[in-house]
């Protein structure tokens, strides 16, 4: 019988070195799922959602979406904006978003009701390629299994486990459930969906706005979903609300240089 260490050790060897990355924010991260993988993942699960019966049929809407995710790719790194970006509009009155490893973005038919134009809609998907951008979900999935157990899971994984893997992505088996990342990637997301927005030509400002729609929203009783990871909404809020008047230049230099963002 072969030793089943002679498989085991040059997967532990390779998930070592690629254990060592960086977020965008400069943090050190723990990394052993290649990107590949991710995104295989992130198009499973993204498929498995829309094969759920709860797209929206709603043609202004999605072409606003649309129009506000290419602004955003534009100005990702040059990794992130070969990839074909998907967009999926979901019906779901629940004010949520997401965006899934490979490109995949779903945005409820809810969240419309609290971002009341472009730049806060562009705010909140800004925060979750954020998410993407920072590799998070592949965090997440370094942290619950080690490199070889990810590696068989995400070629084999059937019913139970395939909705514990629809949760390390953020997403619940159904389109309306959304499982919160951790307070320092949602900070980290926020920071990144800020930069992003404002170098694409939308009003940074938009950022604190639609997170105060939704507080109020909920009439101050709890924290809507995209809220839940923070201790208080209000200081993330307070933030948000600190941090735009110095990307106000960004903006203003994306919109000399051509991006004029008309998503409306």
């Amino acid at each position: 019988m072969r030793n089943p260490r002679s498989k085991l050790l040059p997967m532990l060897l390779a998930g070592l070195l690629a254990a060592c990355a960086t977020a965008p924010t400069g943090r050190s991260q723990l990394i052993l799922v290649a990107d590949a993988d991710m995104d295989r993942m992130g198009a499973s699960a993204f498929d498995q959602i829309k094969s759920g019966g709860k797209l929206a049929n709603d043609p202004a809407r999605m072409r606003q979406a649309r129009c506000i995710t290419d602004a955003l790719v534009a100005v990702l790194p040059p990794a992130h904006r070969g990839k074909a970006w998907e967009v999926a509009l979901i019906q779901d009155d629940n004010p949520n978003a997401f965006a899934l490893p490979g490109g995949k973005i779903g945005i409820h038919t809810g969240l419309f009701k609290v971002a009341t134009d472009q730049d806060q809609l562009a705010a909140v998907v800004g925060h979750e390629m954020g998410h993407v951008v920072s590799r998070h979900a592949a965090e997440r999935v370094s942290q619950r299994f080690a490199a070889d157990a990810a590696l068989q899971v995400l070629n084999s994984a059937t019913g139970g486990e395939r909705q514990q893997l629809l949760g390390l992505l953020g997403v619940g088996a159904q389109a309306g459930v959304l499982l919160p990342f951790s307070r320092q990637h949602e900070t980290e997301a926020d920071l990144l969906g800020q930069r992003y927005m404002a170098q694409a030509g939308f009003d940074p400002a938009g950022a604190a706005a639609v997170w105060e729609n939704m507080v109020r929203a909920t009439g101050g009783s709890r924290a809507p979903t995209l809220l839940s990871t923070h201790p208080d909404p209000q200081a993330r809020i307070q933030a948000l609300r600190a941090a735009a008047p110095g990307l106000k230049a960004t903006q203003e230099q994306a919109r000399a240089a051509g991006r004029r963002p008309n998503c409306r």
